[in-house]
This record gives structure tokens, C-alpha cells and sequence, in this order.
């Protein structure tokens, strides 16, 4: 026998089709997470910014007031104004410095430049679009707490759902998963609903808040986390 039968047989190349069912099967994730917390979202915030922009009404807006308003009471005041001080300045902020200086601390220098660009960015866009669009603040009664600015988007919601998608995502594959899970979707809700009590939002600011925080981190962490699963690679 001539050495050169010896020489095993060269392996064929893979198939195109199985190549690509391989692909979709590592990438599968990125178009459900696409189409969930990029698309829809942002095909409602869309939605909802024509209507403020050509100063239509919203037919859920004043009922939804009138009905939280329907129960104030003491108790409840003081609660939703604690509320919605930690959805911001007493909380929200703190928290969002201490995430990203424990990411610096741990030399996690990916996720915490992550998180810090979801809160800025975040933070930027609430402003530019207040200014752009330009929404009053309803006026069916006088607030407790009444605010100032522009009312589109509500910032306590994106800046909360912000928050609560972060460290949902920072925590997937962790012991944390569900309790973070549970507990920051929460906390974003109602410190939402504070602001709808409290008369200081419509409720359409809220979901443009919620479906800009959406748009804006999980359309980052495509950008940001890009290989295998999002949950598996953080590091």
C-alpha cells in the first residue's frame, strides 16, 4: 500500500445548513430580545410621541388620575410622596453611582461601563425629549408635590425601569435572578404610580417612560454583550 493511501481523508466542510441552524441556535436570543425589548417598545413610545406631538388626548389618561386621586387619603400621601422622592433623588441616584462603583471596584470594567452608559444616556434622553416635546403637567387638581418641567416622558418611570432592566439583566445568571426579578420591576411600578397619584404625570407619560428605558438599555446591552448568550458572557 502507497504511503499516500495512508493519509486520512480530508474532513469535509460543514454543511451550510447545519452551519446556520448552529448560528441561529447561539443567536436565537438576540432577535427574541430584539424584537421584545427594542421593537415593541419603541413602536409604542412611537405611537404614544405622535399623539403628544399633534396635542391629542389620551381617552385612558384623566380616568386613571381621577381614580388613584379618588383614593387620597394621609397615609397614602405621605406613602407616595416617599415614593417618589426614593424614584429619584433619595434612591434612584445613589443607587445608580454605588452599582457602577462596585462594577469599578471588582475590575468588571464592561458591565459597569454598561451600566453607566444605560443611567447617562437614560438621564439625557428624558431631558432632550421633555424639551422637545414640550407636555404640560395635568392640572385637574392641585399636587401635593407639584413639579415644574415638562411632564413627556415621566423621568421617575425611565429612570426606575432603567434601574430595574439594568440589574435584571446584570443579574440573570446569578442566585439574584428571581428576587431581582420580582423586586426591581416593583419598585419601578410604584414609583410610576406615585407620580400618576400624585397628579404630576399622565399615565401615557409613564408608558412612554417605561418603553424609552426599554428601547434605550436592552438596545445597549445588544451593542454591548455580543457573543453566545447574554446571560453566560457578561464578563
Amino acid at each position: 500500500m502507497s504511503a499516500a493511501s495512508d493519509k486520512p481523508a480530508p474532513l469535509a466542510a460543514p454543511e451550510p445548513a447545519a452551519g446556520f441552524r448552529h448560528w441561529m441556535a447561539q443567536n436565537a436570543w438576540r432577535f427574541v430580545l430584539l424584537f421584545v425589548g427594542v421593537l415593541l417598545p419603541l413602536a409604542a413610545f412611537v405611537a404614544l410621541a405622535d399623539e403628544v406631538h399633534e396635542l391629542e388626548s389620551f381617552y385612558f389618561d384623566a380616568p386613571l388620575l381621577w381614580t388613584l386621586h379618588g383614593l387620597h387619603s394621609p397615609g397614602l400621601d405621605r406613602f407616595f410622596v416617599l415614593l417618589s422622592k426614593l424614584g429619584y433623588e433619595w434612591f434612584l441616584i445613589p443607587v445608580d453611582v454605588l452599582i457602577v462603583a462596585v462594577l469599578l471596584a471588582l475590575k468588571r470594567w464592561r458591565e459597569a461601563s454598561f451600566v453607566a452608559i444605560c443611567f447617562v444616556g437614560s438621564a439625557l434622553l428624558n431631558m432632550g425629549s421633555k424639551q422637545f416635546f414640550q407636555r404640560d403637567r395635568p392640572s385637574l387638581w392641585e399636587s401635593i408635590a407639584p413639579e415644574s418641567t415638562f411632564s413627556f416622558p415621566s423621568g421617575h418611570a425611565m429612570g426606575s425601569m432603567t434601574l430595574a432592566v439594568t440589574v435584571v439583566l446584570l443579574a440573570w445568571n446569578t442566585r439574584w435572578r428571581w428576587p431581582v426579578l420580582v423586586l426591581a420591576p416593583a419598585f419601578s411600578l410604584l414609583v410610576s404610580v406615585s407620580r400618576v397619584y400624585l397628579g404630576v404625570h399622565y399615565p401615557s407619560d409613564i408608558l412612554a417612560g417605561w418603553c424609552a428605558a426599554l428601547v434605550w438599555v436592552v438596545g445597549c446591552f445588544l451593542v454591548m454583550f455580543r457573543r453566545g448568550g447574554p446571560w453566560r458572557h457578561l464578563r
